[in-house]
């Protein structure tokens, strides 16, 4: 191996600070590390989320609709607060310090949340098993700890996956191949850690106490920060770029403030650095598209610019830092429709729970009842059953129909997620459905578990862990992909986005379905006792809304192709014609500079 060919080529440096030594740093001898952290800490998070709901209901004495609202609203808040994280992480303190501080936010949190639940004074009073009297204090405990571990799981979420795939050096051919392969292990690991939580958390959690089942997480989480900085001398860092939200607002400005410039024909006019690297530090320069022309007016030079002296980035802004905003723009309608599927997604841990605890939960003929929120276990064996399906099976036969060496392009990928999902909506409306038509035969409204089993909820629970290998995972890479370097970490925290909006929209829905449905006296459609209300029109509400998603969402994927193949195709005929260098070839690059082309 050449001299040069020692060092990464995107940038990264080792824990000193010098270039990452590709022998040494990175690929999968640092990733086992940052899977083990990710593992663990969606161990303690699904140990702590897939039961809250009944927490909020059995402990905190909250109403059914009220439970699921405020649950969808902790959990909409778990996937904001990543725009947090995102934003210190690109900005100033990198991926691996934003993850080391805010998983110490995180175990304060967990720390607090296990007290709440098990220490004298700030743990609830109770008179039997799922009869207890709160007091205001003891509830704001309570939230104060799961606010705590929302900033926490924000600062994480955006940084981990984005820190994993800055293992796999994008210009070595080699190592880009893993990195489609990591997203889906990395995938696969979060599952493994959502497995034993909602199997054998949930258990401690209805069975044997709160305390203990909030403790477990919490060591968990120690668990994972100890993993993390076990690989600190063997990752690759990207460093962080300053602020991208303040080099967004700076295009956007200097193109209102020169909204009467026209752009040259020539784009080669545009401003650029002449050096070989960009001016945003940790990223390399991007080359220009013809989409969204107006903010090209931001790379404009005219006399006022004063480009010899210093330039004012509020006044004129490099190819490279408009490509940034474009990049974004180009994400947001394929971000929308990740909405919707978000808001199904979610109901594993509200609706599905609240509709199995009111099941026959005994298994066989035995004793012995599973919790209904451990039904997601089957939504986790259904991940861990079909991501190993879809990276050995499905992209190598895929590769052969469409020569893609991903198999399905990301939009694919999506794509299917999103039409699987809706046959998950329609699973649980026919279960619903007959539930309430087996209560309404034997006039058994005030029954605590119908006689059919919550094993019926299984394919349910198996349709969205399909569609999640597919729309989640190929979100995750997607979003990474078209990412400029210096913000994946933002471009991660977007992704994430969509299940916080999706949680926010299924608790508006939810609000907005009971204010209508309750007129009148009415039960509503989310009553207490879901004997008396219509939890499948809620659910059937999803399987439409997801119908007109998924219909949107083809539209989109079919522009973007076709102009993603146009651009494609005319920058292959500046290759054959020699009038622009390979992006990969450095020297190339380089002379094609020099010569002032």
């Amino acid at each position: 191996m050449a001299e040069e060919d020692i060092y990464a080529k995107d940038g990264t440096v080792d824990y000193r600070g010098n270039p990452a030594n590709r022998k040494e740093t990175g690929t999968w001898r640092a990733c086992p590390f940052i899977i083990g952290n990710e593992c663990c800490e969606r161990l303690a998070y699904y140990g702590m989320s897939s039961n809250l709901v009944l927490y909020f209901k059995n402990i905190l004495n909250q109403q059914s609709a009220t439970a699921a609202k405020n649950n969808s609203d902790w959990s909409g808040t778990c996937y904001t607060t990543p725009l947090i994280g995102a934003f210190l992480a690109d900005a100033y303190l990198g991926r691996y310090w934003t993850i080391a501080i805010f998983s110490i936010i995180y175990v304060i949190g967990m720390t607090l949340l296990a007290m709440s639940a098990s220490v004298p004074g700030l743990k609830p009073k109770c008179y039997a098993k799922n009869d207890c009297d709160p007091t205001d204090a003891q509830s704001a405990a309570c939230f104060v700890a799961l606010y705590l571990i929302a900033l926490g799981t924000g600062g994480i979420k955006p940084c981990v996956s984005s820190y994993g795939a800055d293992q796999f050096d994008d210009t070595d051919e080699v190592e880009k191949k893993h990195k489609g392969s990591f997203f889906n292990w990395f995938y696969f690991s979060i599952n493994v850690g959502a497995l034993i939580a909602s199997s054998v958390l949930v258990y401690v959690q209805d069975n044997w106490s709160w305390g203990w089942g909030f403790g477990i997480p919490a060591i968990a989480m120690a668990i994972a920060v100890v993993s993390f900085f076990s690989g600190t001398r063997l990752y690759r860092y990207q460093k962080p770029g300053g602020s991208p939200l303040t080099r967004l607002c700076q295009v956007i400005v200097a193109s209102i403030r020169k909204y009467k410039v026209e752009v040259p024909a020539d784009k080669s006019l545009l401003y650029e650095t002449a050096d070989a690297e960009s001016n945003i530090k940790g990223s390399r320069k991007v080359e220009h598209t013809k989409d969204f022309s107006f903010f090209d007016k931001a790379s404009v030079e005219t006399e006022k610019d004063n480009v010899k002296d210093s330039v004012n980035p509020w006044r004129l802004s490099t190819v490279t830092q408009v490509e940034e905003l474009k990049s974004i723009i180009r994400l947001l309608p394929i971000w929308a429709t990740g909405i919707i599927f978000a808001a199904v997604y979610s109901q594993m841990s509200n609706l599905f729970v609240l509709q199995g605890d009111q099941m026959n939960k005994f298994v066989g003929n035995s004793k012995f009842q599973i919790p209904s929120a451990s039904l997601s276990v089957f939504d986790t064996l259904s991940v861990i059953f079909w991501v190993p399906i879809y990276d050995r099976i499905i992209v190598p036969f895929a590769r052969r129909f469409t020569g893609n060496k991903y198999g399905l392009t990301q939009l694919q990928r999506m794509g299917i997620g999103l039409f699987i999902s809706i046959f998950a909506m329609v699973s649980a409306a026919v279960l619903e459905q007959i539930r309430l038509g087996t209560v309404r035969r034997h006039n058994s409204y005030e029954i605590k578990q119908v006689p059919i089993s919550v094993f019926w909820q299984v394919p349910q629970y198996f349709l969205i862990g399909c569609a999640e290998v597919f729309t989640f995972i190929g979100q995750l890479e997607f979003f990474y992909q078209e990412a400029p370097d210096a913000m994946r970490s933002l471009c991660s925290a977007l992704s994430l986005t969509t299940v916080a909006l999706g949680n926010y929209l299924s608790s508006l829905l939810m609000t907005i379905a009971t204010s209508i449905s309750t007129r009148n006296g009415k039960p509503g459609w989310i009553p207490d006792n879901l004997n008396y209300g219509h939890v499948d029109y809620f659910f059937w509400m999803l399987a439409v809304m997801s119908v007109l998603n998924l219909a949107r969402y083809n539209a989109l994927g079919l522009v973007d192709a076709e102009s993603k193949a146009k651009e494609e195709q005319e920058l292959a005929q500046l290759h054959e014609r020699r009038e622009f260098p390979y992006p990969g070839d450095t020297e190339a690059m380089e002379e094609f500079i020099t010569k002032g082309k």
